[in-house]
C-alpha cells in the first residue's frame, strides 16, 4: 500500500529513535498547539469554540441554580 509505506517512511526518517515512542511527544505538541490557536481565531459568522462552549456553561450553571431553588421552595412548603 502507498499510504502505509508513506508513514512507514516518515517514521523512519522521524528523528530521535534513542527516545522511542517519546520522540513523536514535540510532534503531537505542535498539532495541539495549532488546534487550539484555530479554536480561538477562527470564527464561523460572529461565534467561536470559546464562545459556544461560555455560553453552554452559564446556561447548565443558571438551569442548576433554579433547580436548586425550585427544591429549596419545595422543601419549605
Amino acid at each position: 500500500m502507498v499510504f502505509s509505506k508513506t508513514i512507514l517512511y516518515i517514521v523512519e526518517k522521524w528523528p530521535g529513535k534513542a527516545f522511542g515512542v517519546y520522540r513523536f511527544l514535540p510532534g503531537f505538541f505542535v498539532l495541539g498547539a495549532a488546534l487550539e490557536f484555530s479554536m480561538v481565531n477562527w470564527r464561523v459568522g460572529e461565534t467561536n469554540f470559546y464562545k459556544v462552549y461560555k455560553r453552554r456553561k452559564a446556561r447548565e450553571l443558571a438551569e442548576g441554580e433554579v433547580a436548586e431553588q425550585q427544591k429549596s421552595v419545595k422543601h419549605k412548603i
